[in-house]
């Protein structure tokens, strides 16, 4: 990056938390308009746990492809940070390692933050980013509630910077090719559509349990408390550090984990928004070994009228995460039905039951090439596959099911409070 882009950014950032929400805009803006100057790419990867091992092995081999540079790894627990330090020397990079999220803002050159954390450090870290002038790339879910949800998207929509969400089946053109099908009338009106994201864990161990042990001690360089972040303050847990998707205080188990892939595709591929009501149902069936999020759980959306597409559908998504028998992924229209398949997806007549439409799929679920899309976005204003609306819908469903089952109701959208009631 030129003399320009190295400059400080600390005075973006207080010490102990974020900057004034004015000052930060501004900065942000500032700095959107520098990126571009050198064509190089500097990310930093917050958060070395699971799934961000693919994110780092993706960059890695988009270094040279992409021309892209990995400038720093974080990770509350130094010594998973470290490792990944350690295997981009390899390679010959040559990343910062820290241990607090902040540290990494402070940094000079780098234009976007790829957050890998549990779902609850979602939103603070960012708008956290956005405010230093960052381009995101947030893993699913966009944040773990609905009202953190639409404050990334204000700040995102303030700031004009791209954030990509962690959808990565978006990056596959099953969903898109079968809107343009939809919309030509292929299968008449949509009035329903059904889909499914199957488990089955064995008798001893559910899902998302790691056989930690709960007398396994605190690792000397996890720093628990900025683990918890805005959490309820606890002492150390093994089980809910390993094991935090089981918890409803860090994630909306099956349904944001889960869920959010499987309704993602139908969202795609009938524009859907916002839905009109949401039940969400199930519960601990087989698992109750101290988690208080459902093993077995379903959910069914209504959607209002979408021109072009359906006078009014619903959508079926189910979950049981102990037998992984599947349910067809179908759309239903009046004149006939439109299902995937792991080729793309086809097309059948309601009449004579015959296939009349074949598409062959391109793209893939594939954090590859969805950092590729962020990075051409960045680059030449490329429409993102998963920008912060489409992760905002997504999050507004799977969040409400989780609430309407805790609360045992129905719950109705309210746009005006952009939140269920």
């Amino acid at each position: 990056m030129s003399k320009k882009n190295q400059l400080s950014r600390r005075s973006f950032i207080k010490t102990t938390g974020l900057a004034a929400a004015g000052a930060s805009t501004l900065s942000a803006k500032s700095y959107s308009r520098i990126l571009g100057a050198n064509d190089r790419l500097n990310t930093a990867i917050v958060g070395c746990g699971g799934i961000a091992r693919s994110h780092l092995s993706a960059l890695l081999r988009l270094r040279e492809s992409d021309n892209i540079e990995i400038s720093a790894v974080c990770d509350v627990y130094k010594s998973r940070a470290q490792g990944f330090q350690d295997q981009i020397l390899k390679v010959g990079g040559n990343p910062e390692s820290h241990q607090d999220y902040r540290k990494v803002l402070e940094m000079s050159g780098i234009d976007y933050i790829t957050i890998a954390t549990p779902e609850h450090q979602h939103c603070v870290q960012t708008l956290a980013a956005l405010d230093t002038g960052r381009h995101v790339y947030c893993e699913k879910p966009i944040t773990r509630t609905v009202d953190e949800a639409h404050e990334v998207l204000d700040k995102v929509r303030a700031t004009g910077l791209k954030m990509q969400v962690g959808v990565q089946g978006m990056s596959d053109d099953s969903y898109s090719s079968a809107n343009t099908a939809i919309r030509e009338g292929a299968i008449g009106p949509v009035i329903q559509a059904q889909i499914d994201y199957v488990r089955n864990h064995s008798a001893g161990r559910g899902p998302w349990r790691t056989g930690v042990s709960s007398d396994a001690p605190q690792p000397a360089d996890l720093d628990w408390d900025a683990w918890l972040g805005s959490a309820p303050k606890r002492g150390w847990d093994p089980h809910r550090y390993y094991e935090w998707r089981c918890y409803q205080e860090y994630s909306g188990g099956i349904a944001t984990d889960l869920f959010i892939h499987r309704l993602s595709r139908i969202m795609r591929a009938c524009d859907l928004t916002y839905p009109k009501h949401i039940v969400g149902m199930g519960g601990i069936t087989l698992w109750d070994d101290g988690r208080d999020l459902p093993d077995n759980f379903e959910l069914m959306a209504e959607y209002p009228a979408i021109e072009g597409i359906s006078p009014g559908m619903n959508v079926y998504v189910l979950g049981t995460m102990g037998n992984r028998r599947r349910n067809d992924h179908v759309i239903r229209g009046h004149k006939g039905s439109l299902v995937f398949n792991r080729e793309g997806w086809e097309i059948h007549d309601e009449e004579t039951r015959k296939v009349t439409r074949k598409h062959k799929k391109t793209g893939a679920e594939d954090i590859f090439l969805h950092h590729q899309n962020l990075h051409a976005a960045i680059r030449s204003g490329k429409p993102l596959n998963c920008p912060a609306e489409f992760g905002v819908y997504g999050i507004t469903t799977v969040a409400g099911a989780n609430r309407s089952w805790a609360e045992s109701k129905l719950l109705k959208w309210d746009p005006e409070r952009r939140n269920w009631v």
